[in-house]
């Protein structure tokens, strides 16, 4: 059964689970900011079957997450390396960790944990804020019709793959 794009939706989100909505492309990207860059490694790391693990790096390439760039060692290998948009993504991995850690997980049990690399200690919760700073809750956020601003000049549009 084919998915529907949702390429032309007008909610963000949906057009970004159009992108990385499925399990593969996150934990991909989650190896990626790890330093995981070679194929056998991804394949390794995730136990994903060769042909899936393919596709969703040649999507992922195709969207602007990552790039394929060949070899640091100068082997004839290639690498994948997330590009700005795909190292953006941390932000999203960082919201859904914090969210399992709360909630999939009872007190004491074994888990990896994000820590910051200077000193080791846990990240803080990220909690949504207001322009001004004010802690907000789901309570205090509406969503209305707007217009998308402009991208940043470092900024490229992500592709969005068809389905």
């Amino acid at each position: 059964m084919r998915r529907t794009s949702l390429k032309t939706a007008k909610c963000p989100v949906a057009r970004t689970l159009d992108v990385v909505g499925d399990w593969w492309t996150l934990l991909i990207v989650r190896d990626a900011l790890k330093g995981v860059r070679r194929f056998g490694e991804f394949q390794k790391n995730l136990g994903m079957a060769k042909n899936i693990l393919s596709a969703r790096l040649r999507e992922m390439v195709a969207a602007g997450i990552m790039e394929m760039r060949p070899a640091e060692d100068g082997s004839a290998h290639n690498e994948y390396h997330l590009t700005e948009a795909g190292q953006r993504l941390q932000t999203v991995l960082v919201a859904l960790r914090q969210w399992g850690e709360q909630y999939l997980f009872e007190p004491g049990e074994p888990m990896m944990m994000a820590v910051d690399r200077d000193n080791e200690q846990p990240l803080r919760r990220i909690e949504l804020a207001a322009r001004d700073g004010r802690a907000l809750t789901s309570a205090d956020v509406m969503v209305k019709e707007g217009r998308a601003a402009e991208p940043a000049k470092s900024s490229r549009r992500v592709s969005q793959r068809a389905r």
